[in-house]
């Protein structure tokens, strides 16, 4: 499996912080395939590729068995939408909305 040279070139017009939040967004279960392709214009197919350019091969291997093997983590937000479900995070009371970090230990 190569790269082709469209995608290379457009790898390469990435900068280093682009490509480590890629990597960072790929690696968090929470955010879907879509949401990397909205904001970086890499299909789901081009992000397996760029992972496994990018990680060692042991961690590449992690990461898609995780992806692969939790009923598709990375496509949750879709099957959510299909199911007309809407997720949202659970919130405390006791969180602070401010984003101050006050008194934690």
């Amino acid at each position: 499996m190569g790269i082709s040279s469209e995608k290379r070139k457009k790898w390469k017009s990435l900068s280093e912080d682009d490509i480590a939040r890629i990597i960072k967004m790929a690696l968090e279960d929470r955010t879907a395939f879509e949401d990397i392709e909205a904001q970086f214009g890499l299909s789901p197919n081009e992000v397996v590729i760029f992972m496994r350019t990018h990680l060692k091969s042991a961690s590449f291997t992690r990461w898609r068995k995780r992806i692969s093997d939790h009923g598709r983590l990375k496509n949750e937000s879709k099957i959510r939408e299909d199911l007309g479900v809407r997720a949202e995070r659970f919130k405390s009371k006791k969180q602070r909305t401010d984003g101050s970090i006050k008194n934690r230990k």
